[in-house]
């Protein structure tokens, strides 16, 4: 029996899915080339990642002014109060962002995606969503971000427990814990401020942890609206330039230490956006890196037996090949007497009880709030929960059940029309999130440009092509140290799948560079003719086309830059 296909009551030319940063920049270049765009939301706002995270401690590791977009009309009327924005800053800033840009008339909120089918007769994406939208759509677009649905571990137990269980994209605004017993399960960097803003109030918190965080200082500070005047008319070279750095053989031992210190002191990314290229493809310079980040944080822990879990003196993996959170007073925090640190390798995780944890050793740990800051289903979580069918009627998640593949990062082979932004097999892990879409999203915007100007049906990117971008992305990563480390960069962090490399490690101006090649002469892709030929508008498109060399920015520069 063949099923009815509901009529779509929304048309445009391009659906966007998702309206975080890349979903609010692509709604506002995609309208200045004239073209009919719409947005479904699953959020009751804008933010993405932002409007879920409202955890104690959720800020930003990517520092002012480049955690924002280069859109002029927004950053010139817009101040930061501090150089690492929270949560609340930030969401205040998407409110301008739609403010000044009148962004929220072509949204559907609280619209969570359930259903995308590609119709070959039609060329056209039929999509629908939980609360009964349907759209139908030339271009879709998944700006679903990379770290947006949940992941839950199972434990045996947990429906016993008897106490409040909270993860982290799901806090409950105003819960107070002073005066209890708190266990956080996790010590990546969403556990990293937490820990930081609750073991103040808590009576006792206790930390399950695998592996430490080897994390770097924060130094956070006000930013005045002085400060914001002062360096506004050099926004648009910050957004374009990056940082350089040199090999670390060609200096003495004493040069090297006063540039670790001056890195040090400059907090941020900076020690390992401004450290030495040799750390990333060498374990001997790799390892003097890490001693200096021993000895600075041992310094800070008197608990000989905590100083030796959360800083080893033998690194537990080569310092930067896995995500190295900014705190601000964490290491004090853990040298608490209220806090403990249960070191899951050696008494690993058994079961929930109805008042706490037990682990492997028979100990029971007491708690009256358990969190869980295990983080996210990373790079596919999103995309394969949302119904989405190739053109072969296979979905996402059996496409990508055994090992993810993209070309550039934005297309992948059996979906016609459909682009990726913040996506696998790109440089989103190791850059700065706006700086990363903005390069993507101007290159789907100039690709739709281009189709819709010569008349073309449609474009997919080839078996081939697709197969080569993996290649590329393996062979660059083999190159380096990343490949030592488990982490959601090599995607071992996620259980029943195999690892690999998901981010492309040589820069995002390499990369830039990489995925614009391939428009002349359509390189790697398949493009149907048979369109209508569109006259779009030429100043949004000389737009999208000049922006060719947009800066990488903080540890996104340097590790790139460097380790290919």
């Amino acid at each position: 029996m063949t099923s009815v296909k509901p009529t779509p009551s929304i048309h445009c030319d391009v659906l966007i899915v998702g309206a975080g940063f890349s979903g609010m920049y692509g709604l506002h270049k995609l309208r200045q080339l004239g073209l009919g765009v719409k947005v479904f939301e699953a959020a009751g706002d804008f933010g993405g990642v932002w409007y879920w995270n409202r955890y104690p401690g959720a800020r930003v590791d990517s520092e002012w002014p480049f955690y924002q977009l280069s859109i002029p009309e927004v950053w010139e009327s817009y101040n930061f109060s501090c150089r690492f924005p929270d949560h609340n800053e930030i969401r205040e800033y998407f409110a301008h962002v739609d403010r000044v840009l009148d962004l929220r008339k072509d949204i559907y909120f609280n619209s969570r995606v359930n259903h995308a089918e590609w119709l070959a007769d039609e060329g056209r994406w039929l999509v629908q969503t939980e609360n009964g939208h349907v759209a139908s759509c030339k271009y879709l677009l998944l700006f679903t971000g990379l770290l947006q649905r949940k992941h839950l571990p199972e434990f045996p137990g947990i429906q016993d427990y008897q106490g409040t269980i909270n993860h982290s994209v799901e806090w409950p605004q105003g819960l107070d814990v002073s005066g209890k017993r708190v266990g956080v399960i996790g010590a990546g960097a969403t556990s990293v401020q937490i820990v930081q803003e609750l073991s103040k109030p808590a009576a006792q918190l206790s930390i399950f942890m695998r592996r430490p965080s080897l994390c770097l200082p924060l130094k956070n500070r006000p930013i005045t609206a002085e400060e914001n005047a002062n360096w506004k008319p050099y926004f648009e070279t910050l957004f374009r330039e990056g940082r350089k750095s040199s090999g670390m053989w060609e200096v003495t031992e004493a040069e090297r230490e006063a540039y670790y210190e001056h890195v040090w002191e400059a907090g941020s990314f900076h020690f390992g956006a401004g450290n030495y290229r040799d750390i990333w493809v060498d374990l001997k310079a790799n390892w003097i890196a890490y001693d200096f980040w021993a000895r600075k944080t041992r310094a800070r822990i008197t608990n000989s037996e905590k100083r030796d879990l959360m800083a080893p003196l033998e690194p537990p993996f080569p310092i930067l090949t896995k995500r190295s959170p900014l705190e601000h007073d964490y290491y004090e925090c853990l040298d608490q007497e209220n806090v403990s640190i249960v070191d899951l390798n050696a008494a690993p995780l058994k079961e929930f009880t109805t008042n706490g944890i037990r682990t492997a050793d028979g100990k029971v740990h007491e708690f009256d709030h358990i969190v869980f800051a295990t983080g996210f289903d990373n790079f596919t979580g999103s995309i394969c929960n949302m119904g989405l069918k190739s053109k072969d009627g296979v979905d996402m998640k059996d496409v990508w059940g055994d090992s993810i593949a993209t070309y550039l990062g934005m297309l992948v082979h059996g979906f016609p029309n459909c682009f990726l932004s913040y996506s696998p097999q790109s440089p989103m892990a190791l850059s700065n999130g706006p700086t990363i879409l903005e390069c993507q999203v101007d290159f789907i915007v100039e690709c739709i440009a281009r189709l819709e100007s010569e008349g073309a049906q449609s474009i997919e990117a080839t078996a081939q092509s697709q197969e080569d971008w993996k290649k590329l992305i393996n062979e660059m990563s083999a190159q380096t140290l990343f490949p030592l480390t488990t982490s959601w960069w090599t995607r071992s962090n996620a259980a029943g799948v195999k690892p690999e490399m998901l981010t492309y490690i040589a820069g995002i101006g390499q990369y830039e560079a990489q995925c614009r090649e391939t428009l002349d002469g359509w390189k790697g892709f398949t493009v149907v003719p048979g369109g209508n030929k569109r006259s779009l508008n030429p100043t949004a498109l000389q737009t999208a086309t000049e922006k060719k060399d947009i800066a990488w920015i903080c540890f996104s520069n340097s590790v790139t830059n460097t380790a290919a």
